[in-house]
């Protein structure tokens, strides 16, 4: 499966050992994240480190972890698809339309969000990450 994760998925995986951060680590899917985007998680860095109780050595590692299992994109890759994109969710959340967007630019791919506002949008099916929990027990 080819998953577009949006900014969410990917602090949350940071955050907390979760079954989200399993599902990044082990299931053998393949994600995508749009590099641009990056930079949401480096704002939250703080934040992460504080909520997470790591230090900036074990935030290196995890990341660098994660991010062997996610692909970054550069824009230029997806760049085609930010006008459809920006129709479908610019109004709504213009920060999203990226994820949108390379999800657009990936035939048969899915978004992972728990955004409901990528639920408005009829290009790509989005995945909760309670639904991304049931298809990676089906796969065990």
């Amino acid at each position: 499966m080819i998953v577009v994760i949006d900014s969410n998925v990917l602090i949350s995986a940071l955050i907390k050992d979760s079954i989200t951060r399993k599902i990044l680590a082990q299931s053998g899917w393949v994600f995508y994240y749009p590099e641009l985007a990056f930079q949401e998680v480096r704002k939250y860095k703080e934040l992460i480190l504080q909520k997470s109780d790591m230090n900036e050595k074990e935030y290196d590692i995890l990341l660098n972890l994660l991010l062997k299992q996610i692909s970054l994109i550069p824009e230029e890759r997806f760049s085609h698809s930010l006008k459809g994109a920006n129709t479908q969710l610019g109004k709504i959340d213009p920060d999203d339309v990226v994820f949108l967007a390379l999800a657009m630019s990936i035939e048969q791919s899915v978004i992972w969000s728990n955004d409901a506002h990528f639920q408005k949008q009829d290009r790509v099916k989005t995945l909760t990450t309670e639904e991304m929990v049931k298809l990676h027990k089906i796969r065990t």
